[in-house]
């Protein structure tokens, strides 16, 4: 499946059919497209699995359809969250096709699209951008001028941390080897979607991401952004797919100080394996990988530690439910969490 979860497909996707799987979300994580990092997370799959769920199940009673079924408890019994337990890390889904754009050197060709109908994934991911906290993209699109302060309504150059006074959606792409930002109406013409079914990602994202952050800010957090991916069934209904809400498809802090992987690319930036791979990957869009000489460190050990209890305080606070137990409060995670990450 990838670097972060793994599926085991139960039906394969059919062209007029939709298939089912199951996602086994593992302790793996990724920074910077790298895939695999050299830790694993304790508890950081099973956080995911219930922190989506619990976000799947809030879409369904919205009126929202996605892919999600349910959890999966003892082998095969397939259940609500209400009906779990304990935290596990199996979730059951439908399965859309993949199809993958052809890489012509350089360049991708989408056209394949142009002839689907329905029951695949779209090949886009929608990020809904509600704050600019440091590190995030934003800041060096703007430098390098592919991004202009008019997509983002502002008249002067953001500082970090910065609010935005509307929410801003970006788009990039999902199956290439590494995400591209796209403007709207190239990401409309490389997936071939009508300009309703564009609309209609729109307004499905910003009314997820008011769900997300109203849940957030009930457990003292400030949603900054977010993404979350699209498919259409096999009646080309757009339905939501992956996960989403979970402090890896989403960047929350809690009084300045990140509240998700993002605490492991704060470190990561200040090593020598991020400068090379930032300086090969401006070389090289394509295969830029195998051109990266370092290999990332591992983590400091105790800052593994609170990387990993920060996902279980974040479940355990927005379900309202103690499914690990023995986790110190958000507050004091972060402080300490923050006093690393400055001294490095």
């Amino acid at each position: 499946m990838g670097s972060v979860k793994d599926l085991i497909v139960i039906e394969k996707p059919l062209k007029n059919k939709t298939g089912r799987g199951r996602f086994i979300f593992s302790d793996r994580y990724s920074v910077f497209d790298w895939g695999e990092m050299p830790d694993h997370i304790p508890n950081k799959g099973k956080s995911l699995c219930i922190s989506a769920a619990y976000f799947f199940e809030k879409l369904k009673s919205l009126g929202i359809k996605s892919h999600y079924l349910g959890l999966v408890e003892d082998g095969n019994k397939l259940g609500r969250l209400s009906d779990i337990k304990a935290p596990i890390n199996i979730m059951e889904v439908k399965l859309l096709r993949i199809l993958p754009p052809l890489q012509k050197g350089s360049h991708y060709d989408y056209s394949d699209y142009e002839n689907e109908n329905n029951n695949f994934l779209i090949p886009l991911e929608v990020i809904y951008r509600k704050s600019l906290p440091k590190g995030s993209s934003v800041f060096k699109r703007l430098e390098e001028g592919s991004l202009k302060l008019e997509d983002l309504s502002l008249k002067e150059m953001p500082h970090p941390g910065q609010t935005l006074g509307n929410p801003f959606l970006d788009v990039s792409t999902k199956l290439e080897e590494s995400d591209r930002y796209l403007g709207w109406k190239e990401a409309q013409k490389i997936a071939h979607l009508g300009d309703s079914e564009l609309e209609e990602i729109r307004k499905i994202t910003l009314l997820i991401n008011e769900l997300i952050g109203q849940e957030a800010n009930k457990i003292g957090l400030k949603y900054e952004d977010g993404k979350i991916e699209f498919g259409f069934d096999e009646e080309r209904n757009l339905i939501v797919v992956d996960v989403l809400g979970t402090l890896d498809e989403c960047r929350f802090t809690f009084e300045g100080i990140p509240v998700s992987k993002e605490i492991a690319r704060l470190y990561y930036r200040k090593t020598n394996w991020f400068k090379e791979l930032a300086e090969v990957k401006k070389r090289d869009s394509i295969n830029w990988k195998e051109k990266v000489n370092l290999s990332p460190p591992p983590l400091p050990a105790r800052l593994k530690e609170l990387i990993s209890m920060a996902y279980c305080a974040f479940t355990n606070e927005i379900t309202e439910k103690e499914w690990f137990k023995n986790i110190p409060s958000m507050r004091k995670l972060l402080e300490e969490t923050s006093r690393i990450i400055n001294s490095v």
